[in-house]
């Protein structure tokens, strides 16, 4: 943001006009953090990795295993799906969305644009995470590179097994 040098692990704001994320260095996001600038144009994305219980998928309406949803400033729930041509969307129904805020808690704290409820139930999988966007843009990003063929690749399941694995671990971005 201010052409200064960021290390391998940095902090990200999301440009609201455009919908991607700009690069800080630790004065920028500290200025973002204090003076909570992140109101206006720009966001600045929050660290938290919170595994869930099961909000579950299919209890959102949602016709695929794989997908985040970020709740917008007015209220809205977007599903989005990640496929080798970007995100596919999706708009969730209130009352859904509210029914799986009853049953799990922590999504009422999901922070509008910047955090994400992901869902993973492919392949035998059953993760269920509130991320920061950044991450489900990594995860949009590796899908879009790593997809061949009309199933995804031989390459493609490990990557996305080794970016949940990042999760679990605590090592992602």
């Amino acid at each position: 943001m201010c052409a200064c040098a960021v290390g391998d692990r940095h902090r990200h704001a999301l440009d609201r006009r455009q919908g991607g994320v700009t690069c800080l260095c630790r004065a920028c996001a500290l200025l973002f953090e204090r003076d909570q600038a992140s109101r206006g144009l720009y966001r600045l994305i929050p660290q938290r990795r919170l595994r869930l219980g099961r909000p579950g998928p299919s209890a959102l309406g949602v016709p695929v295993g794989l997908a985040y949803f970020v709740r917008h400033p007015a209220g809205e729930i977007v599903a989005h799906y990640p496929s080798p041509l970007g995100s596919a969307t999706f708009a969730v129904d209130a009352e859904v969305w509210q029914s799986r805020v009853t049953a799990c808690p922590p999504l009422a704290g999901l922070a509008p644009e910047v955090e994400a409820l992901l869902v993973n139930t492919v392949r035998g999988q059953e993760e269920h995470w509130i991320v920061p966007i950044d991450d489900c843009f990594r995860l949009t990003a590796l899908i879009g590179r790593e997809w061949t063929g009309m199933s995804g690749g031989s390459r493609l399941w490990p990557q996305i097994e080794a970016f949940f694995a990042t999760l679990k671990e605590g090592t992602h971005g």
